[in-house]
């Protein structure tokens, strides 16, 4: 299973790393690692190893390198990033909800357990024109499969949700995380 987020957006700017130190900054050989699988793991039996024979250490250091970034907070995940229309999943649709402020953070981690909900945030509504607050994404192969799973989410937030929406994906947008630039 994948790991499932509710975040809050902030309205105020970045500012940098929360509870990042000097520490937790990654040395050339994390950045040289982050470099080498930024476009994706090695399709290979042993990807690990394949990554350390090109970086010169050992598959035992790559896997304590990655779990080191991730206990950090430098790395959030590491995990497979699915094409969901080349699986036949073309009915994507991130559904939006005007959910009642003191509950969303509960109603939020429900949502974000049902299995068919890969996504699910919290962002900050835009008033007058945009009155959604929680955002859930839904993969289905038709939107008559998705719609019975929109109704799901509908459901269990009851009368705690005041409006919603469907934004069906007409393609894909971004399948990448950062990209680290050669002398990062």
């Amino acid at each position: 299973m994948h790991d499932k987020l509710l975040t809050q957006a902030l309205d105020t700017p970045f500012s940098g790393i929360a509870g990042a130190d000097d520490a937790a900054l990654p040395d050339a050989l994390d950045r040289a690692l982050m470099r080498a699988t930024q476009a994706g793991l090695p399709l290979v039996a042993a990807p690990y190893a394949a990554l350390g024979a090109a970086l010169g250490i050992s598959e035992r250091e790559v896997i304590a390198r990655f779990e080191a970034m991730r206990a950090s907070g430098l790395m959030r995940r590491l995990g497979a990033v699915p094409n969901h229309y080349a699986l036949g999943w073309r009915a994507n649709g991130m559904t939006v909800w005007d959910v009642a402020d003191e509950r969303i953070e509960a109603l939020g981690q429900r949502v974000g357990a049902l299995p068919f909900v890969s996504h699910c945030y919290r962002r900050p509504r835009r008033l007058p024109q945009w009155p959604y607050n929680l955002f859930a994404m839904v993969h289905a192969r038709t939107r008559a499969q998705a719609l019975p799973l929109v109704a799901q989410i509908g459901a269990l937030l009851g009368d705690a949700c005041r409006a919603n929406d469907v934004l069906w994906s007409t393609r894909i947008l971004k399948k990448t995380g950062l990209r680290l630039l050669q002398g990062d």
